[in-house]
């Protein structure tokens, strides 16, 4: 069983350029700043939507925001050097 702890990177044989790995940090930091007003925006509709709906979430919403969880853990995980697979869309989103 894999160490938890260890950081997986998956392009061990080929590590790219620190220099270019901090641009592509730079871009994605700018990108995780829009999703925290997207998910500020989103968030607030949820809550709307569920007060004039008896407390039914709208599931398309949900399923955004699952979405929007996925990529952002990705992006953080990048962003940490826990993983080196950079998020969407540079690789598919899970």
């Amino acid at each position: 069983m894999a160490d938890p702890n260890t950081p997986h990177h998956a392009h061990e044989g080929a590590p790219e350029s620190l220099w270019l790995r901090l641009l592509w940090m730079i871009l994605i930091a700018m990108l995780l700043g829009l999703v925290q007003t997207v998910l500020q925006v989103t968030a607030l509709l949820q809550f709307i939507l569920m007060v004039t709906r008896n407390g039914r979430p709208n599931v398309e919403i949900a399923w955004f925001g699952k979405r929007l969880g996925d990529w952002s853990a990705k992006a953080i995980r990048y962003q940490t050097a826990a993983d080196d697979e950079k998020p969407w869309p540079w690789t598919p989103l899970d």
